[in-house]
Formats: structure tokens, C-alpha cells, sequence
């Protein structure tokens, strides 16, 4: 059973009519969030590369777009509180990927991250969106590296959230640890305590808010996590190839604006290894948020939001 609300079919649906945005609004306004109480916000689903996906759409469908990439065991929803901010002036498309959310999970239990960004190609393709800013964390922020790979001229700007060609090997076996720890529970009470001792950065009412859009309920009464692990207990590896990695060298040709945000103690982008990534970019700006860790946008997000306004203004 799914805990949270989500469109059931082909048709969107409207979200400021539920329990879960009057509590996104509460959040906003308990943590100084600048946002519009009347903004567009809906659930909706759509078919790519023969696999339903699930996205929200926020803002006016003639607003300058920006395409939202979640990252690892985490959903669109992830990106709630930056994207109802970012409504007010943007249209954001938050993208449910493979496996993740309310998307469907891959029945060949394909989750690379070149197949990722094949999948963020194609619904850029069907949503008919020309030259958009992307924007992605984690998972997301190298799957956006690759699309970005694949044809750097596909669009407009770029902004990469707490992840890099290189990465700390320590700061992976913390997440991964975490991760592998935390697939199954008997009561919610239990995971939020987990959560909490991991990232002592948010409120434990921000982290029970935001946990139906991590767990669902089994068949038999226990909460399990909504990211596909069968790759994990198949010992599929993930990640290791070239199309599934982007080097230094690479990077170079990224010949369009690019931000890269890293959280002031993130254990996964080094201080070093993030210079060096903004130094071998064309083009590219580093910003680095404080009072907040790997998860910058869920840890910080004004200091998040502060440091992306004035890179998307000049951007569209």
C-alpha cells in the first residue's frame, strides 16, 4: 500500500487539494520558505522508452522551464519544498526516475546511469522541452552529467548538486551502509529514528512529513523501502562502465553555464575535488553551502535557494 498521493492513471492530478501540501506549506512557513499559497502543483504519469514514469509539474505551463533530478532512494518529492520556491516565477518538472517514487520499476532491473539519462533525454523529448535548465543531486546530478554528455547543446544550463567526476570513496560506504540498513521495518517510527541519527540537520517533523514518499506498506503490515534492490540482492554492479561515468576531461567540452553546489560538510564531494571539477568546466561556478551535508537542498534550503537565484536568472 502506497502512503502518499499520486495520479492513478493518464490524466494529472491536482495536489493543492490534499492533507500533503497543506503540510508542505506548513513546512515552508515553519522554515521561511518564500512561496505562493496559490501555485499550480500536480501528480501526473507518462509512458517513456516502453516504461510508465511518474513526475510532478509545478508553476505555469509558459514559464521558463527547470527539470528536477532526484537523487539515490530518494523521489521528486525530495525537491518539494525548492520546487514549490521555484514555481513562483518557473515551471518544474520533478522527475520520478526508474525504480524511484511512483515510477515504475525496470523489469529488466536496468538502473545504470546512462540508461537514467536516456530515460531524462527522452522526457525532455515528450514534454517537448527546448534548451531547459536541469538540475540534479547525487544519482541525478551524474545522471544529468551524462544527458549533458550525450549532447551538451541540448540544454540551456545545468546545476549539479553535491556530486562530481570525483568522488569520496568513505563518503559512498556511508550512504551505502545507511541504505542497505534501512530496507525494511515494522513500524515508520522506527525509520524517522534511523533518519534522524543519519541527518541531524532536519527537524524530526520535516522527516515524518516527507517519509510516505520513501516507504510503502507490504502485504504483510511491513514498511519497506520504494526503491528497487533486486539489482542489489542479484549482485547487479552499477555504475562501473564509461557511459555510466564522466571524467574531468569531459567536462570540458560542457560548453554552457554550469553551477555546482556542494554542501560545506558533505562526505561524498571533497573541497578539492570540487575546485578542480569547477576549474575543468568552460563555464562553470562553484558555490558552496553551509550548515548542511550531502543532502544540501533538504539540509539548507534557503542557503540552497540563496545560492541557485541569481545563477537561474541569468540563465533563461
Amino acid at each position: 500500500m502506497y502512503l502518499n498521493t499520486y495520479a492513478q492513471g493518464s490524466e494529472p492530478l491536482d495536489m493543492t487539494e490534499t492533507a500533503e501540501f497543506r503540510s508542505l506549506l506548513t513546512s515552508a512557513g515553519e522554515l521561511g520558505i518564500p512561496h505562493r499559497p496559490d501555485v499550480p502543483y500536480a501528480s501526473c504519469n507518462i509512458v517513456l522508452r516502453q516504461q510508465r514514469f511518474h513526475f510532478l509539474e509545478w508553476g505555469a505551463k509558459d514559464a521558463p522551464t527547470i527539470v528536477l533530478l532526484h537523487g539515490g532512494h530518494q523521489s521528486a518529492h525530495s525537491w518539494d519544498l525548492v520546487s514549490l520556491h521555484l514555481a513562483q516565477r518557473y515551471r518544474v518538472l520533478a522527475l520520478d526516475q526508474r525504480g524511484h517514487g511512483d515510477s515504475e520499476w525496470a523489469r529488466d532491473v536496468e538502473y545504470s546511469n546512462h540508461t537514467m539519462a536516456l530515460d531524462a533525454a527522452a522526457f525532455l523529448d515528450a514534454m517537448g522541452l527546448e534548451k531547459p535548465i536541469v538540475m540534479g543531486h547525487s544519482m541525478g546530478g551524474r545522471n544529468a552529467m551524462i544527458l549533458t554528455k550525450m549532447n551538451p547543446k541540448r540544454l540551456g544550463a545545468l546545476v549539479i548538486v553535491d556530486v562530481g567526476p570525483e568522488l569520496s570513496g568513505r563518503g559512498r560506504e556511508i550512504i551505502q551502509g545507511f541504505v542497505q540498513a534501512n530496507q525494511e521495518f515494522e513500524s515508520l517510527d522506527h525509520f524517522v529514528e534511523n533518519v534522524r541519527k543519519y541527518d541531524p540537520y532536519r527537524s524530526r517533523e520535516h522527516i515524518e512529513r516527507t517519509v510516505k514518499y520513501n516507504m510503502l506498506q507490504r502485504a504483510d503490515g511491513k514498511f519497506v523501502s520504494k526503491c528497487d534492490a533486486t539489482s542489489r540482492r542479484l549482485g547487479i554492479p552499477r555504475g562501473n562502465g564509461p557511459m555510466d561515468n564522466v571524467s574531468l576531461e569531459e567536462v570540458g567540452a560542457f560548453d554552457l553555464p554550469v553551477l555546482l553546489i556542494r554542501g560545506a560538510n558533505s562526505n561524498i564531494l571533497e573541497p578539492d575535488a570540487a575546485e578542480r571539477f569547477r576549474d575543468a568546466l568552460p563555464r562553470g561556478t562553484l558555490i558552496t553551502v553551509p550548515d548542511c551535508g550531502h543532502n544540501v537542498h533538504g539540509q539548507n534550503t534557503k542557503g540552497f535557494i540563496a545560492a541557485i537565484g541569481g545563477f537561474l536568472e541569468s540563465s533563461v
